[in-house]
């Protein structure tokens, strides 16, 4: 009689930080941060997979996107996380992202657009839930250009940016909707991208992720009142593209400078 092989082990997420009251992780890109009705059929999330690695309830003080990696952050402790949470809504946490968008943004910028509420799974939808635009703003810095010798629009060449992006606003995709909005959608991005765009860099560099990650965060820790920051740099896909455009050591150092 034939047994079935053991699946195998899921491998650890990277640790970032750890303490008696805290635990930062690298998120890898197509991992959701917990269970969502709208993806049923998932059995892995981030905060199941992290709680067996640690042995200890873990509790989510931000999200992030099924395809956005980098920082996430977690408390170890209800008090924890109510202090957490209130340094985010105070916007009192500094996050800075990567992406990498379709075209040639300006070298710098401030998106300035108020977005309409995107609500979670099982928030109240009733009568004293607000429909209306809730004010958001996320600033931007370009770091490096590329123009490859394939036509996807109407031009014989397509433009793509390595973009920084400071949001002072938590709203829901908010980083995805207004890259839209200024019309250089994220690559990869299969909501607010272009499909086109999307498949070309899936055929050119083997990238089968939204080119979106959270790359450093800065905090005040809720018990000691120390800084804390916490840095996760890109890897995997993301690399492999940036290498692709020609943006490897360029990169590291126009990071250096901000």
């Amino acid at each position: 009689m034939h047994t079935l092989p053991s699946p195998a082990p899921e491998p650890p997420l990277p640790i970032l930080f750890q303490d008696d009251s805290l635990v930062a992780i690298h998120k890898p890109s197509g991992l959701l941060v917990h269970r969502t009705v709208l993806d049923r059929h998932e059995t892995r999330f981030a905060v199941q997979l992290l709680r067996d690695q640690i042995g200890r309830h873990v509790f989510p003080v931000h999200r992030l996107d099924r395809g956005t990696s980098g920082v996430l952050l977690f408390a170890l402790d209800k008090d924890t996380a109510r202090l957490l949470t209130r340094q985010f809504e105070a916007q009192q946490v500094d996050k800075r992202y990567l992406a990498i968008v379709r075209g040639h943004p300006p070298e710098a910028g401030s998106i300035d657009h108020a977005l309409s509420r995107e609500r979670d799974d099982l928030e109240f939808q009733g009568e004293a839930s607000s429909q209306a635009a809730q004010e958001a703003r996320t600033d931007y810095r370009r770091l490096a250009v590329a123009e490859i010798p394939y036509a996807v629009d109407r031009y014989p060449s397509s433009r793509y940016a390595l973009v920084e992006l400071t949001p002072h606003t938590g709203r829901r995709h908010q980083i995805r909707r207004h890259l839209k909005h200024i019309a250089h959608p994220i690559i990869g991005d299969s909501t607010f991208g272009k499909g086109r765009h999307n498949r070309l860099f899936q055929a050119l560099y083997g990238s089968q992720r939204m080119l979106l990650a959270c790359t450093r965060m800065a905090l005040t820790h809720p018990h000691t009142g120390a800084p804390l920051v916490l840095e996760a740099p890109v890897d995997g896909d993301f690399v492999r593209v940036m290498d692709g455009l020609g943006w490897g050591a360029q990169v590291a150092t126009l990071q250096a400078c901000r």
